[in-house]
This record gives C-alpha cells, sequence and structure tokens, in this order.
C-alpha cells in the first residue's frame, strides 16, 4: 500500500509539473504555480523558510520522500528505471557509499552558488535540469501536437485550439538538456538512482538528515532468510544484507522493497519505539559525523525537429521574403521587471526557465553567454515585453524575479532605447516612417526634425529618445521595419529605477 501510494503521488506531482512547463496559455500556472515554488533549492534561493522547513521536517518524519514524489529529476529516474526492469530484473547491488565525493559535489556547489559561478553550478541543480529538458525538448513536441489539432480545428471552424510557432529559443541550451538526459538517462538505466546519490547537492543535504528520520524501512535480522532480492531490486544500492541493515542515507524512501520480501523480513517503522531489538539500522559510527553537520549548516532528435517552424520564411504580400531579425549587441543585458537588478538575477537564477516557457510575448530566451549561461535574457525579435504582462514574475519560483503589479511595471524602467542613425530610413532614405515613436506606450519617443534640414512640411523627421522616460519594454525595437538590425534598440540596465 505504501509503495502504491508513493508511486501515485509521484505521477501527479511529475505530470503536473510537466505540463507546468508545457503550457503556453497560462492557464495551468493559476492551478500548478506552487509545484515549483516547492522545490528545495528554488525555495531555498527565494528564502521560503516555510518550504525549506516543511521539506527538512518531511524528511526527518519519513525520509526522503521528497527524492522520489515530489522531484521531477527523481521521478523521471524512476521511469527509466522501470523501462529497465522490464528488460533484466534484479540488476542492482549493495555498494559502499561515496562519501568523500557526495560532500566533495555539495562543497563546490555551494562554493560556486555564493561566489556567483551560477554557470557551473546550476548543471547539477535537479528542478533547473528537469525545467531545461521539459523546455527545449517536450515542449516542442508539445506545440506541435497542439498545431496539428489546430489544424484540425480550423477546417471544423472550432476555435477549441490556436497555432502558435515553434522556434529554437537557445542552441546551448539545447544541448545542455540533451547532455543532461543522456547522462541521467544512461546512469539510471545502469546504476538506478547513482546520479541522486552521488552528484545531486539537494539528495546530499536531505540524505544526510535522512539518517535521523523516524520512520524509515528496517531489516528483522531473525526473519531474514538472506536471498537479497530486496537488494537485487534496490535502485538505491544502500540495501545491506550481509550486515542486516540499510544506508538511510541513500534511502530515497521509494518502498519497492517491501513488497519484494517474502519472508515479512522488512517494514516501514518507527525506528525510535523498535519492539524487536534485533532489528538493524545504520551503525552509530555512520550518525554521528561532525563534518557532514558542518556541510549541512553551510548550506537531439525531438529537439532538431523544434526548428522546423523557426526555418519557415515569411513573405511581405507574397513578394519579397523578410527577413529575419537578429538580436543586436546590447552593453548590459535586460532582465524582466521585478528582478531589481542584473547581478541580484544572476546571483537567484536556476536557469530553470519556466518563465521563458511562460512567456507569452517570446521576450525571455536563453543566454548563450558563458557568465549567464541558460540564464533568461531579453531581447525583441519574436514580440515585446508588454506594459500589462507579468506572468514571468508569478512563476518564478527563486526570487530571481519579483512579483509586481502591472501598475508597478509600468514604473519600472529596466532599460532605455537607444537609435543608430545608420539603420534608420529616415536619416538614410529621407523617408518618414515613425513606426517607433506610434507604438512607444512611455511616450519616450518624439519625432524631430533632422539636423540641417528646414523647419516644415518637407523637414525629414528623426526619432529622438527621452532615456528618463523611457522603460526598455522594446516595442520600438521589434517594430521598427529595418531588417537585419533595427534602428532602434534597448541597452538595459545594471540596476533597475524606479
Amino acid at each position: 500500500m505504501l509503495r502504491r501510494i508513493r508511486t501515485t503521488l509521484a505521477i501527479v506531482f511529475f505530470v503536473a509539473i510537466t505540463l507546468l512547463f508545457l503550457d503556453f496559455s497560462g492557464v495551468l500556472h493559476h492551478y500548478l504555480g506552487w509545484l515549483a515554488k516547492v522545490q528545495f533549492l528554488p525555495a531555498v534561493l527565494a528564502t521560503n523558510f516555510i518550504v525549506v522547513a516543511a521539506i527538512l521536517l518531511l524528511t526527518l518524519l519519513f525520509g526522503r520522500w521528497y527524492c522520489s514524489v515530489i522531484c521531477p529529476l527523481g521521478v523521471m529516474q524512476d521511469g527509466f528505471n522501470f523501462i529497465a526492469r522490464k528488460v533484466k530484473k534484479h540488476r542492482f547491488h549493495y555498494v559502499k557509499e561515496c562519501r568523500w565525493l557526495r560532500y566533495a559535489v555539495l562543497v563546490l556547489f555551494v562554493a560556486f552558488m555564493i561566489f556567483g559561478l551560477n554557470t557551473i553550478a546550476i548543471l547539477i541543480a535537479p528542478y533547473s535540469a528537469y525545467g531545461r529538458i521539459a523546455t527545449n525538448l517536450l515542449q516542442p513536441v508539445y506545440l506541435w501536437i497542439n498545431n496539428i489539432l489546430a489544424s484540425f480545428a480550423e477546417r471544423a471552424d472550432s476555435y477549441a485550439f490556436y497555432e502558435v510557432d515553434v522556434w529554437m529559443k537557445s542552441g546551448v541550451s539545447l544541448i545542455v538538456a540533451v547532455a543532461t538526459l543522456v547522462v541521467v538517462g544512461f546512469l539510471a538505466l545502469r546504476r538506478g538512482r547513482t546520479w541522486c546519490n552521488t552528484v545531486c547537492p539537494v539528495g546530499t543535504v536531505l540524505g544526510f538528515v535522512s539518517r535521523f528520520s523516524l520512520f524509515r524501512p528496517v531489516i528483522d535480522a531473525d526473519r531474514c532468510k538472506n536471498c537479497r532480492k530486496c537488494e537485487h531490486d534496490c535502485k538505491a544500492s544502500c540495501i545491506d544484507i550481509e550486515n542486516h541493515r540499510i544506508d538511510y542515507s541513500r534511502c530515497v524512501a521509494c518502498m519497492d522493497c517491501l513488497s519484494k520480501c517474502k519472508f515479512d523480513a522488512l517494514h516501514y517503522t518507527n525506528t525510535l519505539f523498535r519492539l524487536n531489538p534485533s532489528v538493524a539500522a545504520v551503525p552509530e559510527k555512520e550518525t554521528v559525523d561532525d563534518s557532514k553537520r558542518k556541510f549541512l549548516t553551510t548550506t537531439a532528435f525531438v529537439a532538431a525537429a523544434a526548428t522546423l517552424k523557426a526555418q519557415e520564411k515569411k513573405f511581405d504580400g507574397g513578394l519579397a521574403v523578410v527577413e529575419e531579425k537578429q538580436i543586436p549587441n546590447r552593453d548590459i543585458p535586460l532582465k524582466p521587471a521585478g528582478s531589481q537588478s542584473v547581478d541580484n538575477f544572476s546571483k537567484r537564477c536556476t536557469a530553470c526557465q519556466l518563465c521563458v516557457s511562460e512567456c507569452p510575448n517570446k521576450v525571455l530566451r536563453p543566454s548563450d553567454k558563458f557568465e549567464t549561461l541558460m540564464q533568461p535574457e531579453m531581447s525583441f525579435e519574436r514580440g515585446y515585453c508588454r506594459p500589462e504582462c507579468t506572468r514571468c514574475g508569478e512563476v518564478c519560483p527563486t526570487g530571481a524575479i519579483r512579483p509586481v503589479t502591472r501598475e508597478q511595471k509600468t514604473d519600472i524602467h529596466i532599460g532605455f532605447a537607444v537609435v543608430i542613425p545608420d539603420n534608420c530610413v529616415a536619416y538614410r532614405d529621407g523617408v518618414s516612417c515613425g513606426n517607433c515613436a506610434r507604438h512607444c506606450p512611455a511616450e519616450a519617443i518624439l519625432m524631430v526634425p533632422k539636423s540641417g534640414t528646414e523647419n516644415g512640411d518637407s523637414a525629414v523627421m528623426v526619432p529622438s529618445v527621452n532615456t528618463d522616460k523611457c522603460i526598455g519594454c522594446g516595442a520600438c525595437e521589434y517594430l521598427c521595419p529595418s531588417r537585419p538590425f533595427s534602428a532602434i534598440y534597448v541597452n538595459g540596465r545594471q540596476r533597475h529605477i524606479q
């Protein structure tokens, strides 16, 4: 029964959080948005002490249920293990804990996060690693299916579905997502929960806490017949049947072993009030470790197809090919309203890319720069940041983008527009345009007579930017007709002005 409950909850959590990354309408966020905020590392970065305390208390009471139920990367590994079990059963055996490697990785991870080297640290952050897999590999397939249904709905005069663009947001992020899936999948197929018990920093922290859990599986040495079936089916490789003990720091509380024992020698029970004194637990020398206490306190197939829609040609009136816009070289990257500053954003963001998946205006995309690798940046080749949209701040689980109201967003200056005269048709060709000024929601762009021309009806009007009024929404850059580079682009502010 415990195994069935755990499996059911794990499937529900996994499907729900996957849909949260796949959804492009924003509807599911209102119901499932809390799933991103109950992940351990995002809660730590967001200083959400209630969630952190709840996860630690859950682990202290029942063991690493978080790793088997709530963490999507952990549940994904169980899926790989389920597939491998169909091919070969009883494929595991007890392996001694590689303690030095586990805690070395944890120390390096914490050090990288403290000193701002998030680019390296986020590669092994479990929730973010799965987020990149879902965003870069699963979402394109989901959108394709939606577009197929939309084409059928259109023929039936139905508006139940509508077509959306499928485009590759970042080549680097795609490669990292594929590499993560291959590495984690290979380890899960061959070695079960090796990633969780050797590489994952969250698994190491919760593994230390689970050594003292109140409820946990225990072995009754008097009833055990040493058949080793539980040991051979333990995907965490933590059951030592020779000594009738379990390494609780690696046990993920999957409950698989309970259903395997035919001699009723395994029980999930309260270890403080055990009736049978012969039931063995982890030796005392393993539970008392000052060093661990110090560490705790310091604390392509699918993706290639996604580019198909992005490569389609667009035509102006069916005659001329419209050249795609290219990203300008910004001196300071643009970060969404609510992130407060570039430094604050880079320190808190774990590149889970949930905001990228949820952005309805196609403004956010993963960065390809090493210092901010895979962290979202704003760019306006496919849309602009509408002042009334606040979805990225609503979905961010780490506090890298704080929630803001629509009224507050219109007062936050995240960047300012800069005019490039050589690209502007008014400067270059002497023709009237004014597209940037007409669409500026902050009225920060005025059309003024070009220097050297006479005032009057024949004067050439060119854009002039009032940087004090510009909020950096990017409407001017997106709607500028110049190709491939806009005649006006938005440069970010190091610290946002409000």
